[in-house]
């Protein structure tokens, strides 16, 4: 996110509030203990909500050019333990939607 540039505001899905400034998660007023590649992964879908954000778009958000990691498993896990603390499944997204091979999509009406 550009430090120039103000955070959007709090946004809101389902019992779920999103801050972009604390980068705080709460469920029912209540903070989530989600913090990391997780959080900033729910952030850039929040900020494009309907729109595929691809693979190569979040390796740039989380890992810096000259970082090297197993990016699939980094992906992966981050995309995981968001949909664990969403409550969200795969197989039937309320939240988070795969398009395979390509990206992510944040499905769910803000």
């Amino acid at each position: 996110m550009d430090p120039l540039r103000a955070p959007p505001p709090p946004v809101e899905f389902g019992p779920f509030a999103f801050d972009f400034r604390t980068r705080e998660l709460r469920k029912h007023n209540v903070k989530l203990k989600l913090t990391g590649q997780p959080l900033e992964v729910l952030a850039m879908l929040l900020v494009h909500p309907g729109e595929m954000v691809t693979r190569e778009e979040l390796q740039r958000l989380l890992w810096p050019h000259d970082t090297v990691v197993d990016f699939e498993l980094g992906v992966n896990n981050a995309i995981y333990r968001l949909r664990q603390a969403l409550g969200d499944d795969s197989e039937t997204p309320r939240y988070i939607e795969t398009l395979p091979r390509r990206g992510y999509r944040f499905i769910a009406k803000v």
